[in-house]
């Protein structure tokens, strides 16, 4: 987000994805990711966990897989 300063300080929503079997494969959160909000300037800040569907380029909820 450095380089995007300006952006990042524009925009009303922010998120970020982290994917903690990126650099750990064995990783027991394996096909996990973490969809965190950094900024939102209509609700709160929280993390998500959601299922990675990467073949099918998407992200469904723990609870429907």
């Amino acid at each position: 987000m450095r380089e995007s300063r300006a952006i990042k300080n524009d925009a009303s929503v922010v998120l970020r994805v982290k994917r903690p079997d990126l650099h750990e494969p064995e990783s027991p959160r394996a096909g996990e990711v973490d969809v965190v909000i950094e900024k939102n300037w209509f609700g709160p800040l929280v993390t998500v966990t959601a299922a990675a569907q990467l073949h099918y380029s998407r992200f469904v909820d723990v609870a429907q897989t």
